[in-house]
């Protein structure tokens, strides 16, 4: 293979993990927003010793951490009893 057509090529796949890198920066920059609006939202009904989520903020808080993979491995972590975490 010609070296020009292997530079070419190198420099394609660089691009491309150049991009995929910047989704994955922009997407995570856009979750913290989003979940520090959602935090914003919660703060003022705690300031408006409101007692009840609105259920599309609910819906919302919940979609966040179904969708947050730590928030699993957390889940799966925390022991069922205080058993369980003394045993641990």
């Amino acid at each position: 293979m010609p070296m020009i057509k292997q530079a070419s090529r190198a420099i394609e796949h660089m691009t491309a993990r150049e991009r995929r890198i910047q989704r994955a920066k922009y997407a995570r920059r856009n979750k913290m927003r989003y979940i520090d609006k959602l935090l914003n939202e919660l703060e003022m009904l705690n300031l408006a010793d409101q007692r009840q989520m609105p259920p599309v903020l609910s819906v919302a808080i919940n979609k966040v951490i179904e969708e947050s993979p730590e928030v699993t491995v957390l889940a799966q972590a925390k022991p069922a009893s205080v058993m369980e975490a003394m045993d641990a």
